[in-house]
């Protein structure tokens, strides 16, 4: 289908655990759909990975490699609005403990916000980005790319993906461990593939059994292997078994990559190269693999076609979330229900940004379609099993920090609030919350009732509730549930004032005794 009205010019960011890329394309429309070419790239080696210390934490030093690039890019991106650019960071932020504070300083050197993405998201928009730089042909892939700080497979067929995992094996950490200052001996080749194979067993199975039919490595690591075995003579083309061990062998009799001669070597990728042929080695004896060949396109590729998608409502968000309800049965109905008179309430509000404001009306609606999944667990305390289940599981398209935000409004559509006051972080996150306790105190009979004109705006202080006296004479149980919400929000200092309006449109403050 045609896209209406795209965005000329994208820009993806990829924050990855040894490099950061940045890539402009321009998006044209065809009969089936539409293509995106690259206009420009920027890459920084920045090497976040190889200041994670024992304690998880990053350093000061890779944290300022990182600001310095981010800011570079930020100028290249100065002209472009918030819903053209999509910047995300991999592994190393993944877990990182202090990453979220160097989050806050990163957004603000980018100019744009930086989504961390789960191992399977990054897994799924790495194959959208090879596959799209394939025809479609009907064959079964296994991509695999190895990173900085993890390493993604995937099989697919042209752009579907079938099956995605991420295993924490990267460049950077390995090349860290066991090649400490570039030294490369024998015994340390062969312990680090040990070591990988040790930790891709875990998906052997799984993989082997799926089966495919070519092999492709995508990214830094695996060009690099590919055009040091051919411009060396060690393989006529691709990476292969042989290949891999004549490289092996030669990286350990001379101890040092800068030794070895290596034409086409680049010099930034020499400090993670030993590393990286450790782990495709591991990779090739482990799932059996003979052949691969480099495959053009990436992460970044991948969150372009992604963002591009969301304009053209294929949001891979929206399709996740509706394979969650059709597997834990929701009841649509009154998901629905909530959506509508939360997302009413939201839009009579005017606080935050608009594309804040956005991001929340997007939210609510996901919150409303998965705040009842915890049903399948429990009736009890359902609310907090629907919060597990919408942290924890696999959402494809969603960022952790989108996943953090609807499961702090699914664990605070009823009940006590101050269990989720470390989990927003906005006034305008805390009064979408409000929208959607609301809804689900007024549909708690799950049914279509005729409700009156109910209106919330600011005050100074606070909130006012407005809604029709007749209606809360006729129903004394959710007058007693209001003023019970009008309490609770009370304990974190935010005023919530309900009104009755009566017919000749006086207000009249809502009373236990007059509910």
């Amino acid at each position: 289908m045609p896209m209406s009205n795209p965005p000329k010019l994208v820009a993806a960011a990829d924050l990855g655990s040894n490099s950061f890329h940045l890539l402009i394309g321009r998006v044209v429309e065809s009969p089936l759909g539409f293509q995106i070419y690259a206009l420009d790239s920027l890459k920084e080696v920045v090497r976040l990975a190889a200041g994670l210390g024992p304690d998880k934490r990053l350093d000061a030093a890779s944290q300022a490699r990182a600001i310095l690039a981010l800011q570079r890019f930020g100028e290249r991106l100065r002209s472009f609005s918030p819903d053209r650019v999509r910047a995300v960071a991999t592994n190393t932020l993944r877990v990182a403990k202090n990453g979220q504070d160097f989050l806050k300083t990163a957004e603000a050197a980018l100019g744009f916000p930086i989504e961390v993405i789960a191992g399977q998201e990054e897994a799924r928009l790495i194959y959208s980005g090879v596959a799209h730089s394939l025809p479609s042909d009907g064959r079964r892939r296994l991509v695999i790319d190895i990173g900085g700080g993890s390493t993604e497979f995937i099989i697919g067929r042209d752009h579907e993906p079938e099956l995605l995992e991420s295993v924490y094996v990267g460049c950077v950490r390995f090349s860290r461990e066991y090649f400490p200052g570039g030294l490369i001996t024998r015994s340390a080749m062969k312990a680090a593939v040990l070591a990988a194979r040790k930790d891709i067993q875990v998906i052997r199975k799984s993989f082997v059994a799926t089966g495919w039919e070519e092999v492709l490595g995508s990214s830094g690591t695996a060009k690099s292997i590919a055009e040091v075995l051919l411009n060396n003579g060690l393989s006529e083309e691709g990476i292969n078994t042989i290949g891999l061990e004549k490289l092996r062998s030669l990286l350990s009799r001379v101890g040092r990559i800068e030794d070895a001669g290596l034409i086409g070597m680049r010099q930034d990728r020499m400090p993670v190269f030993a590393g990286g042929v450790a782990i495709m080695s591991a990779i090739f004896d482990e799932l059996g693999i003979e052949t691969m060949r480099y495959g053009e396109g990436a992460l970044r590729l991948g969150v372009l076609y992604d963002l591009v998608g969301r304009a053209q409502h294929e949001d891979m968000r929206r399709i996740s979330v509706e394979q969650a309800m059709r597997r834990y049965s929701v009841d649509i109905a009154q998901s629905s229900r909530i959506s509508l008179l939360a997302l009413k309430l939201w839009n009579g509000l005017r606080i935050g940004s608009d594309e804040e404001r956005a991001q929340l009306q997007e939210q609510l609606t996901w919150a409303a379609c998965l705040h009842e999944i915890g049903h399948s667990i429990s009736h009890n305390s359902f609310h907090k099993h629907s919060a597990y289940i919408v942290t924890h599981a696999d959402l494809p398209g969603f960022s952790r920090r989108e996943q953090r935000v609807v499961a702090a409004f699914v664990l605070g559509q009823q009940g006590k609030l101050a269990k989720i006051q470390s989990q927003l972080d906005s006034p305008a996150q805390w009064a979408a919350l409000m929208c959607f306790r609301l809804a689900c105190l007024f549909y708690r009979r799950r049914l279509d009732i005729e409700l009156p004109e109910i209106s919330l705006k600011e005050r100074d202080p606070g909130f006012r509730l407005r809604i029709g006296a007749s209606w809360l004479d006729q129903h004394p149980l959710t007058g007693f549930s209001l003023q019970q919400e009008s309490a609770e929000w009370g304990r974190l200092g935010i005023d919530l004032q309900l009104h009755a309006v009566q017919e000749e449109g006086a207000n009249a403050p809502l009373s236990a005794a007059g509910a």
